[in-house]
């Protein structure tokens, strides 16, 4: 069996019995990007053309002939934002992304309004949804289900591509590429992400932001990743087994005051206590990773800390007002990013990237 054929050449029993990584180019089409599910998909030449696609958009978009450019690159075009799971801050990001490139949106972010209440599987509520559309966003609590509607949408009269905004436990690529794109612009002016360490903090063993972004780095030459938690929130084995093939530096620590020093970059997370089934993250004291003001004297000069979103107590507000605090940026950085995922998938990059050289002559 060719491992790399696309999702219209292969059987879902087939397919369904490879590992991530051998799934990763069955998402490509051509070399470009049709569907895109996992961090694995991603080599460091299209992470690196995506993040300048974002800034041409970003800058394209701060006059209004610009802006006007942009939107009528898709303005034909539909997409579907299925978020079977809750979700305000990644759904108006790619809502955000979608109006940025003229895209028109029709939403489900309620399973409970669909037919699915009547018993139609979830697979053909979305078979139904990608009729009207030419795009399917979704964000569901089952790993492995946008794998599975890429799949069906692929063995189709008429491909549809799938962007997986959050998957179960396992995969949120575009959170992973839109901080990519944060590390890149924060250190634009300091060599680039390559040689940089990183620091993860918090639940990361069930914080699907931190497996993809791990991935991610994994394509830069030098990275070292810390891996702080407490040992029941300790990053999975999977995850190591994957850094190791790579050859990525790591290590795990307990000790979050002594990693604060030797970070270029700190990545706190959350509890993700929804995936509790009998609250047992109550039993868990993270007082100890948390980020706090008299962190920031620790902290490198050139460092920024980092939040994926929503926070609670892990980061003291007081250390909001610090400039190397991007956790806001972020949040902007994520409608940039995946307006050029967008315009990517649709084939839209060149007409951009042409626009933003006869404007910048």
């Amino acid at each position: 069996m060719n491992k790399t054929r696309a999702l219209d050449q292969i059987t879902w029993e087939n397919f369904s019995e490879l590992s991530t990584m051998e799934k990763a180019p069955c998402f490509l089409k051509e070399g470009r990007i049709f569907h895109a599910l996992v961090a694995q998909q991603f080599s460091r030449s299209l992470l690196e053309d995506l993040c300048s696609l974002a800034t041409c958009v970003r800058r394209i978009a701060k006059t209004r002939t610009g802006s006007r450019f942009l939107q009528e690159q898709l303005f034909d075009r539909r997409a579907m934002l299925y978020f079977a799971q809750p979700s305000s801050r990644t759904y108006l990001s790619f809502a955000a992304a979608c109006q940025v490139v003229g895209l028109d949106c029709m939403d489900v972010r309620d399973s409970s309004t669909s037919s699915e209440v009547k018993g139609e599987s979830s697979e053909d509520t979305v078979r139904t949804f990608s009729s009207y559309v030419d795009l399917i966003i979704m964000r569901h609590p089952e790993g492995g289900f946008a794998e599975r509607v890429a799949w069906m949408l692929s063995n189709t009269s008429r491909p549809v591509p799938v962007i997986n905004a959050g998957s179960g436990k396992d995969q949120h690529p575009t959170q992973a590429l839109l901080d990519i794109y944060t590390l890149e612009r924060s250190f634009e002016n300091g060599g680039g992400i390559d040689g940089k360490t990183v620091a993860f903090v918090g639940d990361l063993k069930r914080g699907r932001t931190v497996r993809s972004l791990a991935w991610l780095l994994t394509q830069y030459e030098g990275v070292k990743a810390w891996f702080v938690a407490p040992p029941e929130l300790q990053i999975g084995e999977d995850i190591l087994q994957q850094l190791d093939a790579a050859g990525m530096s790591y290590e795990i620590s307990f000790d979050f005051e002594k990693v604060i020093p030797q970070a270029d970059a700190i990545y706190m997370t959350r509890i993700q206590d929804e995936w509790d089934l009998n609250n047992e993250s109550r039993a868990i004291d993270t007082s100890m990773y948390h980020f706090k003001k008299e962190h920031l004297k620790m902290l490198k000069e050139t460092g920024v800390i980092m939040h994926p979103l929503p926070r609670r107590a892990e980061i003291d507000t007081a250390v909001d007002s610090d400039p190397r605090a991007v956790y806001w940026r972020q949040v902007r950085n994520g409608m940039w990013i995946r307006a050029a995922l967008i315009l990517s998938v649709f084939g839209c990059d060149r007409a951009v990237r042409d626009y933003y050289k006869e404007q910048e002559q």
